[in-house]
């Protein structure tokens, strides 16, 4: 038997096609039917990857009691947030409203013209840890829709009113130059000194704060404090559990303060951030785990198309973590006794497990002088570790997050001599171009190389153009210049806020409850951020001083985030470093050869520099405009803040000009 959703191309719909629950998409068809009916619609939020989204499904939404009480007093709405990220970001500040947290799976009981009057994440099946059964909780909700209707009428209306107030509140201006020592500041008080990282447990790779450090680190004078929370972090997270030792590639978060246990689940949006993120260190340590990183991406994320899917689940054979963890008799018996022996003390196997029924995640605090056995050691348990059961894989495409993939790419193909990362890089955007842009619109998703239905949004657009700008900068093709920059004029066209700022849905799309509008960083890039990064490198390429002009207004519009909560605007203050004077705007141009080749490798190591590379001037992609090599030799142009410098034709001296 199988249920509506039997014909979604969302993997995670999918996984509930086979529920006894009569799950309805998002849909005019849904909000019909519970209005003719009389009953509440049940709105049921998650991901494909997402445990506790698996938990409650196996709980709840595949009894068949249950499913028969849920069909006959409600309507059952099933969302998946990555496909639908407009109508999570309502609902979820809704959630967040009425319960003070949020999370997936996320349960949201909704009147007939979308209003929500409850709000909940995960309900156990039976009362358990203070928590409702979930039964009783529908049971409770059905008795106030038919018995207290003007209660939750007031409810819906209380809660209506605070979304609105809070998407009109998103864009107070101010200046777009922040105090970079305050957001310093800011951040020194909340990190953490022994294991790095910001806050406690749980703790997620802060990739966006990370780069603000690292530009930020580059400054003359930068306080002492940036280099070192930087250098902490990447070295803390890239030894300990969260992160894969011998596959490559980060799992989502740590469940503890050490980065030791993760939860277990691999999301594309983490790891492409976090592989341009390590190629850019320029250490052993961050070139190591980027190569890794972006091989794992490649080979067990890849999709036919030339896409990249989603994410991996946590579970296999319904148990978390079950693929990526190891006891020390499983490694005598792959390793033998000396190297099983030798691998549990690099690793920090232990008797006793570091993480459930004596087993432990693997860990590599110090790495060990026999980097050639360590290899063979590695290679050997990823071979052994081919032979479990595999998690499942979310094959869905999400042009945001291939946009971010398509950056990390470059830079690794770019910083370390790998072509085949920009070749990747390049399939992606193809694929995107091909089958995500219809026209001058952006589509969200697709799956098996056909598109969606879903219109994209603001991150959509900003992520896609960034990836195309960076391929310009990595290719010198002009082609990937126009696609980029009719994206940002769509999105200038149809995201624009009143006060300068972006909406993250477009004026035509979807009226939901409220429009969505947060400058907030999340997991990944928010909107607003995104789009900032991608103007400000359009006008370095294109000189349009309209691009520069938006992405100032919308950081002045992101001002109050940065000063007070700079952990969830790392990517805006990223961007605001390199505005303050830059970008950087490098254009290399000369005969190919190794004199270019330093050239090019000196100009990519400076934080947040433009740099695109060609044999001589060309006028389709305005940076490299009469820029002609010196004396036949190859030469260095370098713009900043609208002055531009004598061009250099040595390596040194181009290493030595100020970031």
């Amino acid at each position: 038997m199988v249920n509506r959703l039997a014909g979604a191309t969302s993997p995670y719909l999918l996984q509930h096609a086979g529920n006894p629950v009569d799950w309805r998409e998002w849909g005019t068809d849904a909000f019909a039917e519970a209005k003719r009916r009389d009953t509440p619609i049940l709105l049921s939020v998650g991901y494909a990857a997402c445990h506790w989204c698996h938990v409650m499904a196996h709980e709840s939404f595949e009894d068949e009691t249950t499913a028969a009480y849920m069909n006959e007093h409600f309507v059952n709405i099933k969302v998946d947030r990555e496909e639908r990220p407009d109508v999570d970001a309502v609902y979820m500040a809704a959630t967040t409203a009425m319960t003070g947290s949020g999370g997936w799976p996320m349960t949201v009981v909704l009147d007939h013209d979308g209003n929500p009057f409850f709000a909940g994440t995960y309900f156990p099946d039976m009362p358990r840890h203070g928590q409702p059964a979930f039964t009783q909780v529908l049971q409770a909700l059905s008795e106030a829709w038919t018995q207290r209707r003007s209660e939750i009428g007031a409810v819906a209306d209380n809660v209506r009113q605070h979304l609105a107030t809070i998407s009109g509140a998103a864009g107070a201006a101010g200046d777009w130059q922040v105090d970079v020592d305050a957001a310093v500041e800011t951040l020194a008080g909340e990190f953490d000194p022994m294991a790095g990282g910001f806050g406690g447990a749980p703790k997620f790779p802060p990739s966006m704060v990370l780069e603000f450090l690292r530009r930020a680190g580059g400054s003359p004078g930068a306080d002492s404090r940036v280099s070192h929370m930087l250098s902490r972090t990447v070295a803390a997270m890239a030894g300990g559990g969260i992160y894969d030792q011998i596959g490559g590639g980060f799992a989502r978060y740590a469940v503890d303060r050490g980065w030791v246990v993760p939860h277990f689940e691999k999301m594309l949006y983490d790891n492409a951030q976090l592989i341009g993120l390590y190629a850019r260190l320029g250490t052993e340590l961050g070139d190591r785990v980027a190569r890794e990183s972006a091989d794992w991406m490649i080979r067990e994320l890849g999709t036919a198309e030339g896409g990249f899917a989603s994410a991996l689940d946590a579970d296999s054979e319904g148990v978390e973590g079950k693929f990526y963890v190891w006891t020390p008799a499983e490694l005598v018996e792959i390793l033998g006794a000396d190297d099983g022996a030798w691998a549990a003390a690099v690793f920090e196997v232990t008797q006793a497990g570091t993480f459930e029924e004596g087993a432990s995640t693997l860990q590599l605090r110090h790495r060990p002088d026999d980097v050639e056995r360590l290899e063979s050691v590695k290679a050997r348990l990823l071979a052994a570790r081919g032979e479990r059961v595999r998690p499942a894989r979310d094959d869905k495409v999400v042009a945001a997050w291939n946009g971010l993939a398509i950056s990390g790419l470059v830079d690794a193909g770019l910083l370390l001599g790998e072509p085949k990362y920009v070749d990747a890089a390049l399939a992606a955007a193809e694929l995107l171009w091909r089958v995500h842009v219809q026209g001058v619109r952006l589509l969200r998703v697709s799956r098996d190389g056909t598109a969606g239905a879903h219109a994209g949004v603001l991150e959509d657009y900003g992520c896609v153009a960034s990836g195309f700008l960076s391929l310009t900068q990595a290719t010198g093709d002009a082609t990937w210049l126009d696609r980029a920059t009719s994206l940002l004029d769509t999105a200038l066209t149809h995201f624009r806020a009143e006060d300068g700022g972006f909406y993250d849905t477009a004026d035509d799309a979807e009226a939901l409850v409220t429009r969505p509008r947060d400058s907030s960083d999340n997991a990944s890039p928010s909107g607003t951020s995104a789009m900032v990064h991608a103007l400000v490198t359009a006008h370095a390429l294109t000189g349009e001083g309209r691009y520069r002009t938006a992405a100032e207004e919308a950081l002045a519009a992101t001002s109050t985030l940065m000063t007070k909560a700079p952990r969830f605007a790392g990517w805006s203050l990223a961007a605001a470093v390199t505005m303050a004077d830059g970008p950087l705007e490098i254009a290399v141009v000369g005969p190919s050869g190794p004199d270019r080749d330093a050239l090019e490798g000196a100009a990519r190591r400076k934080p947040g520099a433009v740099v695109v590379v060609a044999d001589e001037a060309r006028d389709d992609i305005p940076l490299l405009s009469s820029r002609t090599p010196v004396d036949g030799k190859a030469a260095a142009y370098v713009c900043r803040g609208f002055v531009c410098e004598r061009p250099v034709t040595s390596a040194e001296d181009l290493a030595t000009t100020p970031t």
